[in-house]
């Protein structure tokens, strides 16, 4: 029972490294781009391609399960959780770094079961980097084994986040702000501004704080694909993932900080200015 659902990691696996290179091959020729909610939320045919091709090759094999997809959702399809097995697929996350060809791109899928998250896949594809993470079995990249950092310092932390386009000035404006408070700390490096980075991709990010490379990233406004491979990975690499605010993790809230430790997860916490971002479900 404990491998019950080895199955279909498996063929997460295999599927993500078959989007993966669906992916490189597009990377060599030109991108065609159009944009949804705003002028720089971009989605390209390969999105599109290779979500439609996760859910496909899935649903042969476990034709009763569930499936939310950003571009399905983008589409008109609904983004709700059921107790049901889900997929929670985000087909590229890092669309603006894939249309500027900037090498941190990657295929997340996430997969709950009664709303629980039991395994993450991210496949780095430009990278080669597969990593996975399975509830009570660790968290792996290509194989080799994953574990946080353990810093308790923020002084001494490299913090993860992203910053992309607002409509609201005011939330902008409530973004960077966040941003200096984490900086004014002081966080190591504070002379150079260097304590906090952007890759682009919410996956990536979260797989970084897993291998130790950095100790934090925090988001509010990113979703539910964006968060569920992450959010298993990070936990099954020995760090914490809990709400913006410090209360429990929700993964449809579109808001997380993930964490080395509680001690940095809660500082960021007391840090951050929460602004208004929705819900995934529309449980506002």
């Amino acid at each position: 029972m404990a491998d019950r659902w080895q199955d279909c990691m498996e063929i997460g696996i295999a599927v993500a490294r078959q989007a993966g290179e669906v992916i490189c091959e597009a990377l060599k020729n030109q991108i065609s781009v159009m944009s949804k909610s705003s002028p720089v939320d971009l989605v390209t045919e390969t999105d599109q391609k290779v979500e439609s091709m996760i859910i496909s090759s899935i649903r042969e094999k476990f034709p009763t399960h569930s499936f939310i997809g950003e571009e399905s959702v983008a589409a008109g399809a609904a983004s709700k959780l059921t107790d049901n097995p889900t997929w929670i697929i985000d087909p590229i996350d890092g669309t603006t770094n894939f249309v500027h060809r900037f090498p941190f791109v990657a295929v997340s899928i996430g997969f709950a079961v009664n709303k629980q998250i039991e395994f993450g896949i991210i496949y780095s594809c430009v990278e080669d980097k597969m990593y996975t993470g399975k509830k009570g079995k660790g968290a792996f990249c290509n194989g080799e084994q994953l574990k946080v950092s353990g810093q308790e310092d923020i002084t001494k932390s490299l913090i993860l986040t992203e910053v992309g386009y607002k409509q609201n000035p005011d939330i902008a404006k409530t973004m960077f702000s966040n941003m200096e408070r984490l900086v004014c700390i002081p966080v190591h490096g504070i002379l150079l501004c260097s304590s906090i980075r952007a890759v682009g991709t919410a996956a990536v990010n979260m797989c970084l704080v897993a291998t130790g490379g950095a100790d934090a990233y925090y988001h509010i406004g990113i979703h539910c694909w964006d968060m569920a491979a992450g959010a298993v990975i990070v936990t099954e690499a020995g760090g914490v993932v809990m709400d913006i605010n410090g209360g429990p993790f929700d993964l449809m809230s579109r808001r997380l900080i993930t964490a080395s430790s509680k001690a940095i997860g809660e500082r960021i916490a007391k840090e951050i200015q929460v602004f208004p971002c929705g819900r995934d479900d529309g449980k506002d």
